[in-house]
């Protein structure tokens, strides 16, 4: 009889104080294995950042046991370098000359896709401003001999404008390039007529026309179809952290998708769908974009800026590749950055697979 209770011979407050052990060692046990892995995410409070947002509203990095924390950037520079700084763990932003340097310098992992420029959806715009297009900038092929505003040389606006005047016959020779360092201030200066255009993503493009404060002339999907931005993570991070790095991924998937199907679904005439699923979405981004805004006004916001992610967050290999070389034929980009060195393809299959 002894054997069947190991407990049989001591006092009841004994026994009671060895459970009471047993138990707390037991939840202990449990908690630390099911402690969260903590990451932390550089973005910025852009549309383009919903995946993100939505993965983390909805649970989906909680359920794959990241505890998710999302660090906010003005620009696109500095979310790579807090990556390539070992500050943050993920990020995403577009592509630009200074990334791909960074990039080709070892410190980065491109392993998947943010934003591409699609035929079938409105990216960013082609704007003139009011002064220009009355003086007879009413197309993009008249942009020879105007002045143009970006915010940095090498910038991601940089490689549209020079993509988009080689497709329209416009000899950029000819143009005068602005680098005004901000969005702010290539905003203010096109609506007061300092610069003749400039190109910006369409949740600043079509209030401005909207309001007459200028007026788009063409979209950059017509002549640059391309691979705006993408997701990436550090080296140390594929090669020390690859468990944490797959979770993540899945949970940026799982965002995606339900991005995918509440801001970009169209019907069958191509008319994009509202649905509870759509209200749901704009819900949860609203918390982080235009979050000062009553709902009316930033839906609306919101919904003019949710441009085109590839499914499952696709990256379009051959196309980054293509922006690497287009950097480097101008000087913008290291002759020995290698994206074949820099683009990991293990965690999400490319375009086109």
């Amino acid at each position: 009889m002894r054997s069947r209770n190991w407990l049989g011979g001591v006092g009841n407050a004994a026994r009671r104080s060895v459970l009471g052990l047993a138990l707390g060692a037991s939840v202990l046990s449990v908690g630390v294995a099911e402690a969260a892995e903590k990451i932390n995410i550089a973005a910025l409070t852009f549309v383009s950042s919903s995946p993100l947002f939505i993965a983390k509203e909805k649970g989906y990095f909680a359920d794959e046991g990241l505890d998710a924390e999302i660090t906010f950037f003005r620009a696109a520079q500095p979310v790579a370098v807090a990556i390539a700084a070992g500050d943050a763990d993920f990020g995403v932003t577009a592509f630009t000359g200074g990334f791909f340097n960074l990039a080709g310098k070892g410190a980065l992992k491109v392993i998947g896709a943010q934003l591409h420029e699609d035929e079938a959806y409105h990216g960013s715009a082609i704007l003139a401003s009011n002064q220009a297009y009355e003086a007879g900038l009413t197309s993009v092929d008249k942009l020879g001999g105007h002045s143009f505003a970006l915010s940095q040389v090498g910038s991601s606006f940089h490689y549209m404008i020079g993509n988009v005047a080689e497709k329209a016959g416009v000899d950029i020779e000819t143009m005068e390039l602005k680098p005004l360092q901000s969005v702010p201030n290539m905003i203010g200066a096109l609506k007061s007529g300092q610069v003749d255009s400039m190109i910006i993503v369409p949740h600043i493009a079509k209030p401005l026309a909207n309001a007459g404060a200028a007026h788009i002339i063409g979209w950059v999907k017509d002549y640059v179809p391309y691979q705006v931005g993408g997701l990436f993570t550090s080296t140390r991070n594929v090669e020390e952290r690859r468990d944490v790095v797959e979770k993540f991924v899945r949970a940026y998937q799982k965002g995606v998708a339900d991005y995918r199907a509440g801001l970009l679904a169209t019907d069958a005439n191509g008319k994009l769908i509202e649905s509870d699923t759509t209200n749901e979405i704009l819900e949860i981004v609203h918390k982080y974009v235009y979050a000062e805004d009553p709902a009316e006004k930033a839906y609306p916001k919101i919904r003019n800026g949710a441009m085109f992610i590839t499914e499952e967050g696709k990256l379009d290999v051959e196309d980054v590749k293509a922006q690497v070389k287009w950097y480097q034929d101008r000087g913008y980009v290291s002759g020995d950055a290698n994206p074949d060195s820099f683009i990991d393809t293990s965690f999400i299959a490319p375009l086109g697979q």
